[in-house]
């Protein structure tokens, strides 16, 4: 066990989720442009004030800033294809685990998590629930998860990791009073004035939603002084820890006395995962060592691309190319909305004396108006007008950006299930929608291989 203090370790607890900060910006930036809220990033004004696009756009033009969201939609298509692909048996574990945690369910919906913020984090615990007994498998937020800064992309080089709770006082009670009356009341003691603030203000580390208790689960890789035991009379190798050195030699006196080979010991040095549940005051609530059969802690964890220890999602790539789509279609609508618009110019030396002004409006507003004038020209005949009100410019601007989204994103028309084509052929469909499957064959081959991570754990738990 390590000498420092519980206050100290709710300190490192705290730097390594305030190292996030920057890649939870940038998450809840790239799932505001999912999910339609792509106006919301801060812009400076001229006077130096800062308000988010939309209000600036308001300002300037007096109308509302216009969306279209084609990031939802590539995002649905990218896990569509991932449902499509799944064999009946894609996973190692068994059954009663894959139904009791409705794993494919589970998996689309971290898979959502990875394209949007490049995070897929699971939690891997056996515990009893209202739905069983067992292996349990959560998805974590990366708005509740901390990890220490590591650039190995099968993650072996995290040495701290952890995330934050958010339970009810009651559940407190039953996880961490381990049936002790005197420790139920210590924790009901020092949660009562978290759990009893009903405030409206938004929970950050130490703080929970309102009504709810926060505790910081934190894991961190320990060295333990050892000794390596050999017992020649039953052919077994064990560890025990170096405070039982006493307790081993009373045994060998023992075993001397008995005419029996004592054990060997040496002393030795290993690592171990150690847990802690903190509470926002820093005292330590519960502690124990790595109880499952791997040795490791909790969490699977991929994070795409790891490249220097940097993430940036797939939807990160595309969120140009959506802002610029958005503000060329607000620009358009503004425009047309104050050019004219069936705006007729009229000759005054022309208008018959029988007809209003008014007369005039309504017949070339009609289908089959006539509108009678004195032509200057001699031997003229009826003529017909005939006005076009198709806008192409914005027509071939959209199929523009459409063929740069498809190209930037990888996404294409054939993968998204679009008709290529009357003279296209099943098997150059099929052909095309295998070559456009290469483009995130890669995003998609990751997210499997965090699935196996998450399997092996939860296999060998």
């Amino acid at each position: 066990m390590s000498d420092l203090s519980s206050s100290r370790w709710i300190d490192i607890a705290f730097e390594a989720w305030s190292a996030g900060a920057e890649l939870r910006r940038r998450r809840q930036r790239a799932k505001n442009y999912t999910y339609g809220k792509q106006w919301s990033d801060s812009v400076r004004m001229p006077d130096g004030s800062v308000v988010t696009e939309e209000q600036s756009a308001i300002t300037a033009t007096g109308r509302l800033p216009l969306t279209n969201n084609m990031i939802r939609q590539i995002v649905k298509c990218v896990i569509g294809n991932f449902r499509s692909s799944l064999p009946a048996d894609s996973t190692s574990l068994p059954t009663d685990v894959e139904s009791r945690n409705s794993l494919t369910e589970l998996d689309c919906r971290l898979l959502e998590e990875f394209l949007i913020s490049g995070c897929a984090v699971q939690r891997v615990v056996s515990e009893s629930r209202l739905g069983g007994t067992g292996v349990w498998i959560d998805n974590v937020s990366p708005e509740n998860f901390f990890v220490n800064r590591f650039s190995d992309p099968r993650s072996l080089d995290i040495e701290l990791v952890g995330m934050l709770h958010t339970i009810s006082m009651r559940e407190l009670l039953i996880r961490f009073g381990h049936g002790d009356p005197a420790k139920m009341q210590q924790l009901r003691h020092l949660f009562s004035a978290s759990a009893a603030d009903t405030s409206l203000s938004s929970y950050s580390f130490s703080k929970a939603p309102a009504g709810r208790c926060r505790v910081i689960e934190l894991w961190t890789l320990e060295s333990r002084n050892i000794l390596r035991c050999h017992d020649s009379e039953h052919a077994d190798f064990f560890l025990l820890p170096a405070g039982s050195a006493s307790r081993l030699s009373d045994f060998n006196r023992q075993r001397l006395k008995d005419g029996l080979t004592p054990v060997t010991a040496s002393p030795s040095t290993t690592m171990r995962w150690h847990c802690r549940f903190l509470a926002p005051t820093g005292e330590v609530i519960d502690e124990f060592d790595s109880p499952y059969a791997h040795g490791m802690h909790p969490f699977a964890v991929k994070f795409y691309p790891m490249i220097d220890g940097e993430v940036h999602s797939f939807v990160d790539d595309i969120i140009d190319q959506q802002r610029h789509i958005n503000r060329l279609i607000t620009l358009m609508d503004h425009v047309m909305a104050s050019s004219a618009k069936g705006v007729l110019l009229f000759p005054i030396e022309q208008k018959p004396e029988s007809f209003s002004w008014s007369d005039i409006a309504t017949r070339w507003a009609t289908c089959d108006g006539i509108i009678p004038y004195r032509s200057s020209a001699t031997g003229s005949e009826p003529r017909q007008i005939i006005t076009s009100g198709e806008q192409s410019g914005a027509y071939h601007l959209l199929q523009l950006q459409m063929q740069l989204f498809q190209q930037i994103s990888g996404v294409s028309e054939a993968l998204q299930g679009h008709v290529q084509g009357h003279n296209t052929s099943a098997a150059m469909y099929d052909a095309q929608v295998r070559n456009s499957s290469v483009a995130i064959l890669d995003l998609l081959d990751s997210f499997n291989s965090f699935r196996r991570s998450r399997d092996y754990l939860a296999l060998n738990i």
